[in-house]
């Protein structure tokens, strides 16, 4: 199965072609829109105040509820746009307005970010929730929970028995923490950096469960950890993955490290799970856990250095516009169907 987003943040329209699906899923379009509500703009004061139904429109693939097995072509329609807060002559720092200029020769579409921007996560979200539905199939679940904004962490999830129930509560909060408390000291953090025309970053905590032993292999292109990680940094704001304990790795000596190994059910399980999930590239039945790091937002009010490209100096640069003061609560959903996308290409779907 293989997917490719199309449209630029200010055009007509988003979407997602679908190519490869399997035939005569029947595709449920009430969980469809419920992911995509999760990611949407414009539904509380923590984010952009632009407002898009992000309704989902079905131009092809699917007949009669089910998917055709042709390609499936979703477009969300872009209907509250304002272009002329944006230009293209200073770049601003920690954006891709300047790596796009080089890339593009300054042929792309710069308003709102053009194809850059996290407007294109929308028919992200739909490919995974599609994928979601494949995999439920296959009794393999996903989902996470905002680990961390700013200095404020959220209770962990148990890598060893992540509980599916758990994972379910929190997809359908409006703000998706573990912990209630930890949410609001988050919330409080993201208005603080509001109020002070700043932004904030943080990390998302991910788990797959029901991923069978043995998927994956060591060699390039194949292996798990590098199959998530493609499809992770491809979200935009995305910096840093890390399966297991990742960094902490750093500071352990082996007895520290390894997951002891035993026989549990009839099962071979890990009593720990700081891998994550995988070993050697390859998936070790345990639950696939990972942690996603989000650079804050890059568009912010306070003045800012940067140059001008068509006079070739110094200038100083305020954003207009309207921007997400953090984007980590919305991109939980996101992150989720990037995993899912992966998922179904580790399994051979």
């Amino acid at each position: 199965m293989r997917y490719t987003i199309f449209g630029e943040s200010h055009g007509p329209a988003i979407g997602v072609v679908l190519e490869g699906l399997p035939s005569g899923l029947a595709l449920d379009m009430a969980a469809v829109e419920r992911e995509m509500a999760r990611r949407a703009p414009g539904r509380n004061p923590l984010s952009t105040a632009r407002k898009e139904a992000d309704r989902v429109e079905i131009l092809s693939g699917l007949f009669e509820g089910r998917t055709c097995g042709t390609p499936l072509c979703a477009v969300i329609a872009n209907t509250d746009t304002r272009s002329g807060d944006y230009q293209n002559d200073l770049p601003r720092p920690g954006h891709a307005d300047y790596t796009a200029q080089i890339r593009y020769g300054g042929f792309q579409d710069y308003r709102g970010g053009g194809h850059f921007s996290g407007r294109l996560t929308a028919p992200l979200v739909f490919a995974g929730a599609v994928a979601r539905q494949i995999l439920a199939g296959r009794g393999v679940t996903v989902g996470a929970h905002i680990a961390r904004i700013g200095p404020v962490e959220d209770t962990p999830l148990d890598r060893v028995h992540p509980d599916p129930a758990l994972l379910a509560a929190v997809a359908a909060k409006p703000f998706p923490t573990i912990s209630d408390e930890a949410g609001e000291q988050m919330r409080r953090c993201i208005y603080e950096a509001k109020e002070q025309l700043d932004s904030v970053g943080g990390a998302i905590e991910c788990c797959v469960l029901g991923m069978p032993a043995g998927q994956g292999s060591p060699d390039f292109g194949c292996n798990v950890e590098g199959i998530v990680s493609q499809h992770l940094f491809a979200v935009p704001a995305v910096k840093a993955v890390a399966f297991g304990d990742g960094f902490g790795f750093a500071s352990m000596r082996g007895s520290e490290a390894n997951d002891p190994i035993r026989m549990e059910n009839g099962q071979i399980v890990t009593t720990t799970n700081r891998t994550g999930g995988v070993n050697g590239g390859i998936t070790n039945g345990m639950p696939i856990v990972f942690t996603v790091a989000l650079r804050p937002t890059a568009s912010i009010s306070r003045p800012q250095q940067t140059v001008s490209l068509s006079r070739r100096e110094n200038a100083e640069l305020i954003v207009r516009g309207r921007h997400d003061p953090c984007i980590v609560h919305r991109a939980v959903p996101v992150v989720e169907a990037a995993c899912a996308l992966a998922m179904c290409e580790i399994l051979g779907i």
